[in-house]
């Protein structure tokens, strides 16, 4: 059975940093693409960066400069670093992957909490 598994969440002032981690484990036979997404209170989901396999990386513009999603291939573990975080990053953050099955799977979420 597939997992991903985040960690790294928390609370932190105002441009303050987190690092979260997302690790896949199961039956994995290929990784198509890995990312972060997040979703506040009231709001929709919406995509904070990801990276595919082969290299392509996309950041929401609100994030870009701020943040930087990298991958450790030998552990399947997709990372993002956060900067200079702001209130408004405050969300929920769930970590997203395509290994090419029927479906994508999501993590569990972690919380993180931007005070001002």
């Amino acid at each position: 059975q597939v997992q991903l598994v985040e960690s790294g969440g928390g609370l932190v002032q105002a441009g303050g940093s987190l690092t979260l981690a997302c690790a896949a484990s199961g039956s994995i036979f290929r990784i198509n693409a890995m990312g972060w997404y997040r979703q506040a209170p009231g709001k929709q989901r919406e995509l904070v960066a990801d990276i595919r396999s082969g290299g392509s990386i996309t950041y929401r513009d609100s994030v870009k400069g701020r943040f930087t999603i990298s991958r450790d291939n030998a552990k399947n573990t997709v990372y993002l670093q956060m900067n200079s975080l702001k209130p408004e990053d405050t969300a929920v953050y769930y970590c997203n992957a395509d290994f090419g099955f029927s479906h994508p799977y999501w993590g569990q979420g972690t919380q993180v909490t931007v005070s001002s």
